[in-house]
């Protein structure tokens, strides 16, 4: 899958949605930002005619987060079509409810964390020594 599904009209989108993200999104942003997981995590990533919530390359991982209107039948039929494009194209969809993420952040963090950690070490860039010089000689 190519890294971005750029248009201008995706792109500004996107950026009403980061600017616009609810007060659950936020609290899960705040765990998952600056690679704390060991793995970046984009958000509100486009993907096809998709947004989703957060979006995890090197793991193939979207994290949905559904709020009430996630849990009638035209949001059930919704979601299921929405998980199986996006199953289409390769991807693990999470999902999870706002009240799990309000009352249990930690579990929610730890079950991201789980579904990443086969990527880490293969995200974590090896050490390199420089081409010439730079080195120190050893300190007897």
């Amino acid at each position: 899958m190519a890294r971005f599904d750029r248009t201008r009209a995706k792109t500004e989108r996107a950026r009403e949605l980061r600017r616009d993200m609810t007060g659950v999104e936020k609290m899960l942003w705040a765990r998952l930002t600056n690679a704390q997981l060991g793995v970046s995590f984009r958000r509100q990533h486009p993907i096809g005619p998709y947004f989703v919530d957060f979006y995890c390359a090197p793991a193939s991982l979207a994290v949905e987060l559904d709020g009430d209107q996630h849990g009638f039948v035209a949001g059930i039929a919704s979601d299921a079509r929405r998980t199986a494009f996006l199953a289409d194209k390769g991807l693990r969809v999470l999902r999870f409810w706002n009240n799990e993420v309000v009352t249990n952040i930690d579990g929610v963090v730890e079950t991201i964390w789980l579904a990443v950690q086969p990527f880490v070490a293969a995200s974590t860039p090896t050490p390199t020594l420089p081409l010439a010089g730079g080195g120190r000689e050893p300190v007897e």
